[in-house]
């Protein structure tokens, strides 16, 4: 139930079209709580524009049409993803028994199987730290991860395919890759530290026993994926359509681990946007509900779309690094692909699954309606040099890596034909059961700073950004 935590006097004002304007006669700890009736909590939903906003109804229709359709896709998706795993599952155990002993099942499943339930474990961890001590916890991963990645490469040497070869020289690039940029970001950790504190100051009453759900989810979905890629690698006598199960199943299993990750993101930043903006503690179950019987197909469509836009955006910021300022051929056109990255991203990012979640905005809608309010509040250099984005991503590494260790180690003790594709998966497994549980820190994250930016002026908010915003201006100065 949405509740909210006030002084007795409250005035509620509704006016057309608008979202509800609350206005607190004095803020002190609540030591009342006062339930919001139906009809105000439906207000909260706020499906009603906001105010200057002209949305027309075409557009809506349009925004409607297109979440369903993802909706359907998804659904179907994962329908034909699990009757191709049922079919490869059988086949790998009827070509087992029928004297075919190349594929030897419990040699594939247990490591890998090991892996996913330590790769749970790695997750909640990371989020109980987190909550526990942000400050410790960035710099933990920061160094833990690039650590965790090398011995992973390690690993991948000792194992001694040509597969494992490539993937070893990939891992140990990356490790050092992960080194420099943790020298170069330090003096950002403390605002970082800083804005992850604040933004856990939200109720979190059913948030953890939300994320062990997710969990549980992104479990039962790996633990699918694991057999349908045994049943692939048992042979389905043609190898070019065993990749290409493999290719559709790795897909699959990046979507579904998105939205699941993404239906929690949209959930949590609900409640701490209502939180931070108006003072209304509104339950995590109750938010996650709306999401998945409301707000699911643009979930499934930002969840494709988000993650593509962000490696483009990262890859355009990485190369205008290593191109500088000056004004050569190349360095021209990392400046166009940076100007191209930088409008894709504004039609899709991470900051519009806010308003998904608070105004049921289409997606693409949400994202550009964000990244201007961003604009005007003069947040673009705050949320660049935040690393709230940067400490999940490695929470992701570390726990992918932890996960090659501990099922790579086994397959290569067990059978090392094996090795290669375990240590692999087990990764991507391990890397997005992190991420499930750090959309939490990173929803919060994103809540404050949306809330932030429909209104600097409130006085729900401290010090903490206009000094980062004259801090980034001395420093260029």
């Amino acid at each position: 139930m949405a509740r909210i935590n006030h002084s007795p006097s409250i005035e509620l004002n509704q006016k057309p079209d608008q979202f509800i304007n609350i206005k607190f006669s004095s803020i002190e700890p609540a030591t009342n709580n006062y339930s919001i009736t139906k009809e105000e909590n439906k207000k909260t939903d706020i499906i009603p524009n906001q105010a200057g906003e002209s949305t027309t109804h075409g557009k809506k229709w349009t925004e409607q049409i297109t979440s369903k359709l993802f909706f359907i896709l998804f659904c179907l998706h994962v329908f034909l993803i699990s009757v191709l795993i049922s079919f490869l599952t059988i086949c790998s155990f009827v070509s087992h028994s029928s004297s075919n002993h190349l594929f030897h099942p419990l040699h594939w499943y247990v490591p890998l199987l090991s892996s996913t339930a330590s790769s749970a474990i790695a997750a909640f961890l990371w989020l109980l730290c987190t909550r526990c001590n942000p400050s410790r916890t960035i710099k933990i991963s920061f160094w833990l991860s690039p650590s965790l990645t090398f011995a992973a490469g390690i690993l991948l040497i000792a194992i001694g395919t040509a597969g494992s070869l490539a993937a070893a020289v990939a891992a140990i690039i990356f490790a050092l890759i992960q080194s420099l940029y943790a020298c170069w970001v330090f003096p950002r950790i403390d605002h970082t530290s800083k804005i992850l504190s604040i933004s856990h100051a939200i109720p979190t009453s059913g948030t953890t026993k939300f994320i062990a759900l997710s969990i549980l989810v992104g479990i039962a979905y790996s633990a699918l994926i694991v057999s349908g890629l045994g049943g692939a690698i048992a042979g389905t006598g043609s190898l070019s359509l065993s990749v290409l199960f493999v290719l559709a199943m790795l897909l699959s299993l990046v979507w579904t681990m998105n939205v699941i990750r993404n239906i929690s993101h949209v959930s949590i930043s609900r409640s701490g946007y209502l939180y931070f903006a108006h003072g209304i503690e509104f339950g995590i179950f109750e938010a996650y509900h709306d999401t998945i019987k409301h707000r699911i197909g643009n979930v499934c469509l930002g969840s494709a779309i988000a993650p593509v836009l962000g490696i483009i955006s990262s890859s355009a910021r990485a190369i205008s690094l290593v191109g500088g300022d000056t004004d050569e051929f190349l360095c021209s056109c990392a400046n166009c692909y940076a100007g191209v990255a930088a409008r894709l991203v504004a039609h899709g990012n991470r900051w519009g699954f806010v308003h998904v979640g608070v105004y049921n905005k289409g997606f693409v809608r949400a994202s550009t309606d964000t990244w201007e309010m961003i604009g005007q509040a003069g947040l673009e250099s705050v949320i660049d040099s935040d690393l709230t984005g940067s400490f999940c991503f490695l929470c992701g590494v570390a726990a992918g890596a932890a996960c090659t260790l501990v099922s790579g180690s086994w397959a290569l003790a067990m059978e090392s034909s094996y090795a290669t594709e375990v240590s692999i998966y087990a990764s991507l497994i391990g890397y997005f059961m992190s991420r499930i549980s750090m959309a939490s820190p990173q929803a919060c994250v994103s809540a404050y700073y949306v809330a932030y930016a429909e209104n600097p002026q409130s006085l729900r908010f401290d010090s903490t950004i206009p000094d980062r915003i004259r801090e980034l201006q001395c420093s260029r100065a």
